[in-house]
């Protein structure tokens, strides 16, 4: 089915659906899961890039895990993060193991996977915890205000920061850079309004492009200061090590350094922040969770994981001809993996739009599907998340969100800009 054959379709090529409320939009894609078979969806116009036959969309939780696991069928190949590819100039700063297929993407997957092994893990652990304690020793001092300057953003990228050897004169700047990367289309973060019309895109791009090469060259610096004298950092491990006398190359370790900082950062920033207004939205969840923390917690990350899913959508590029689930997909389309939608899917999740700490079991793609591209920092992200509430909760018992967040304006992160937060000072 096309988008043009019903009035009743959401039109989700519009960035004025994603900036209705987080209920509204549930409601257009539960709509979608109850046509027949997906939607084809023209590709949007977007400057400086050239659109193709459209894409469809997998909305269900079944289409988006088979795709995910059939990596030789739905490919990441020639790119697996926006719908219309991306022009050479900036590729070049993006093109990351995400839009690879293997054997590419096993080689520098093999390569940077010594980033979260369990010894490594292992050592960011009292990290991340003494991180957390200065993180709320600040926000106690500060009082109440923005939770996701004061906290959510804090720990993630102080992690991510430390294991990449950062200095922490360029932390502020990390986040302003990512901030741009994944909030290209919101206009506190690239300047472009919506007057602008079709230019809006385009010029994001180009912010995008810029926020892209400085966090190369700061990839770059690192590198060579690494080479130069060894630390035992992650930079350090990557820019010296092998695996099987295979090592990254300059770009690669540039565009890995890039994914990192931008995806090990703000997902895990937007699961903290939706996870406060989730345990005030849902008191009976917090007092649940408040009964037998370490019990529960894992659940409870899981489950907000599950509800927020931070990241939206990913693409695949169809290899050739291939029936899935009573529909033929041809050789040459593309089709967007909504995991926001697959998990509100009514067939696998009851009671899908409840908050439920105790939902078992829960198959959620939050850290996408099945298959090669599961998210390589699934487990650090559980780890902050558990931490930093683990922190907050025995500490502050009572902090809640105190109004409604200032949402990102962007089809692929779910995210927050700011979320007004209040507690009793202990």
């Amino acid at each position: 089915m096309s988008i043009q054959e019903s009035a009743a379709i959401p039109d989700i090529n519009d960035l004025s659906f994603w900036e209705q409320p987080l209920q509204e939009r549930a409601a257009g894609f539960a709509a979608l899961r109850t046509l027949d078979g997906p939607v084809r969806y023209p590709d949007p116009e977007i400057p400086f890039t050239r659109p193709g036959a459209g894409y469809w969309a997998l909305v269900r939780h079944a289409d988006v895990a088979e795709a995910s696991r059939n990596s030789e069928i739905f490919s990441s190949e020639p790119n697996a993060t926006t719908i219309v590819d991306a022009p050479s100039w900036i590729g070049r700063y993006i093109d990351s193991m995400i839009n690879m297929d293997d054997p590419r993407h096993a080689k520098i997957r093999r390569i940077v996977s010594r980033a979260f092994s369990p010894r490594m893990l292992e050592r960011t652990e009292n990290d991340v915890h003494s991180r957390a304690v200065r993180i709320v020793d600040e926000l106690v001092a500060a009082g109440p205000g923005d939770f996701v300057a004061q906290v959510a953003a804090r720990l993630p990228v102080e992690v991510i920061c430390d294991m990449l050897g950062i200095p922490e004169r360029h932390h502020r700047r990390v986040i302003t850079l990512t901030n741009i990367t994944l909030g290209n289309t919101d206009p506190e973060y690239t300047g472009v309004t919506p007057e602008m019309g079709k230019l809006r895109t385009g010029l994001g791009l180009l912010r995008v492009a810029r926020a892209a090469r400085e966090l190369h060259r700061l990839a770059a610096r690192l590198g060579r200061e690494r080479r130069a004298e060894p630390t035992d950092d992650l930079t350090s491990v990557l820019v010296n090590g092998n695996v099987d006398g295979e090592r990254l190359t300059v770009r690669e370790f540039g565009t890995f350094f890039l994914l990192l900082v931008v995806a090990g950062n703000e997902t895990t920033r937007t699961a903290i922040a939706h996870g406060l207004k989730l345990f005030t939205d849902f008191p009976d969840q917090r007092a649940l969770l408040l009964e037998d923390f370490e019990g529960r917690i894992g659940g409870a990350v899981e489950e907000i994981v599950r509800y927020a899913t931070p990241v939206i959508a990913f693409r695949r590029n169809v290899t050739r001809d291939h029936e899935m689930n009573g529909h033929t997909y041809r050789a040459g389309d593309k089709v967007m993996l909504f995991y926001n939608s697959a998990n509100r899917d009514e067939s696998v999740f009851t009671d899908p739009d409840v908050f439920d700490i105790t939902r078992s079991p829960n198959p959620h793609v939050g850290f996408g599907g099945p298959g090669p591209h599961f998210c390589l920092g699934a487990n650090l992200a559980r780890r902050e998340i558990t931490v930093m509430f683990r922190e907050l909760f025995t500490r502050l018992p009572d902090l809640h969100a105190n109004g409604e967040p200032d949402r990102l304006v962007s089809a692929f992160i779910n995210g927050y800009k700011r979320l007004p937060c209040t507690f009793t000072t202990p």
